[in-house]
């Protein structure tokens, strides 16, 4: 069984969006913001879902096909940065899940993803590279970004002279993340986790940087998250999409102002800007299509137009 928004809309990116899944014999782990997350075992079952979030919650639309995106974008990288750090990414195609659940490629296929089961860290490993979002509300206020001191002077949207590790211990479900300085890290959970971590998060978003910038996107700021398996730490979660990151067009580029982004900020502003976010109960028509076009833009300068098909596609 999987369920739909019933609401009917004139355009396609609000029709029959995939806002939760059930799958019979299958137990279901956890049904986060935008995900489902089954457990078979040593391994996950990840479905992104369409469903929209913000603020901590998840709202009651979705964007049909964004769940696709995140899914890909998510792989995409996970494939491209394996020879860099270990991740949790068994495989993206259908066909090489386990036959159990293969009777539900059609609601599968692009929007799944089969992963190893690892035990989260309760921290969140952001990487800023420009001063943008919460990290410049922080330099307004204190001149620094999690404990690091940066030069007076810098402007919104300006590239940092080095990338800055801010880490945020993880909240409660619906909660806020609260951020820690790298000594609070230490602490927490050692020394030599601490500084793998910020190592780990550093160079992942280097290499991804110049990665991106080759197809004329700039990765402003992202978060990685990381988890043990057999007592080795990997990548996980999801990793580089719209949703975790934030994606700057090089071609509009400049500093001294905020940047138009390619993803879910787009619904960040508009909920921040209304008086009652709360009761919002849905979204409107010309809301959704903005947003639904700013994860294709994401997607297609990123991966590449070509949609996504098996072929091609290891089990690994």
């Amino acid at each position: 069984m999987y369920a739909y928004d019933m609401q009917h809309h004139p355009t396609s990116y609000s029709v029959d969006p995939l806002l939760f899944t059930s799958f019979p014999g299958m137990t279901l782990m956890r049904r986060g913001k935008d995900k489902d997350v089954y457990d078979l075992g040593d391994m996950l079952l990840m479905v992104s879902t369409d469903r929209l979030s913000a603020a901590g919650k998840s709202l009651n639309q979705g964007v049909k096909g964004k769940g696709k995106i995140v899914n890909q974008i998510s792989a995409y990288w996970f494939r491209k940065l394996r020879n860099v750090f270990p991740n949790h990414l068994v495989s993206i195609n259908t066909e090489c899940f386990p036959e159990s659940i293969r009777n539900h490629a059609e609601i599968l296929d692009g929007c799944s993803m089969l992963v190893w089961k690892t035990t989260p860290l309760p921290i969140r490993c952001v990487v800023r590279g420009y001063l943008a979002g919460a990290g410049w509300l922080e330099y307004l206020a204190k001149g620094e970004i999690c404990g690091t001191k940066l030069p007076s002077g810098l402007v919104e949207s300006q590239r940092l002279p080095s990338p800055i590790f801010a880490p945020t211990v993880k909240g409660r479900p619906g909660g806020n993340n609260e951020n820690i300085d790298f000594m609070s890290l230490q602490e927490l959970l050692g020394k030599s986790l601490a500084e793998q971590l910020r190592e780990t998060s550093l160079r992942l978003y280097f290499i991804a940087w110049k990665s991106a910038r080759e197809r004329g996107v700039l990765i402003a700021d992202t978060k990685f998250e990381f988890g043990l398996h057999d007592g080795k730490l990997m990548l996980i979660d999801e990793c580089l999409t719209p949703d975790t990151s934030r994606f700057w067009g090089i071609d509009g580029y400049r500093y001294g102002g905020s940047m138009p982004v390619m993803g879910k900020q787009i619904l960040v502003d508009y909920l921040d800007a209304l008086d009652n976010p709360n009761n919002i109960e849905y979204l409107p028509e010309e809301m959704l299509f903005r947003i639904g076009g700013k994860y294709n833009e994401a997607y297609k300068r990123i991966v590449g137009k070509r949609a996504y098909s098996k072929m091609g596609v290891p089990c690994r």
